[in-house]
């Protein structure tokens, strides 16, 4: 594995982390049930639609990325390994 593959795969695992931890610390339902990286986020009720407004502040605030409404999508929003993917991705932008 080169060393850039490397960087990027721990990148995405802070910022999965810190994701996950936000998350549970302010979605009640993710405290309950055992969050994995791939659950659905909105689909399995952990997070309602205003619920992802408080995600994307997150985001924004802690990783310094602008969510443009366009990025709004399942494919980048549906669970937090999709979530840090997209950071890491606008982060190389």
């Amino acid at each position: 594995m080169s060393t850039i593959q490397n960087d990027t795969e721990k990148d995405n695992n802070a910022v999965a982390g810190s994701l996950s931890n936000f998350i549970r610390g302010h979605f009640p339902l993710a405290q309950r049930r055992s969050l994995q990286l791939t659950d659905s986020l909105i689909e399995s009720g952990i997070i309602d639609s205003l619920g992802i407004l408080d995600v994307v502040a997150f985001v924004e605030s802690e990783f310094g990325v602008r969510v443009e409404d366009e990025d709004l999508t399942p494919e980048n929003f549906q669970s937090v390994a999709q979530i840090a993917s997209y950071v890491s991705r606008r982060r190389k932008v």
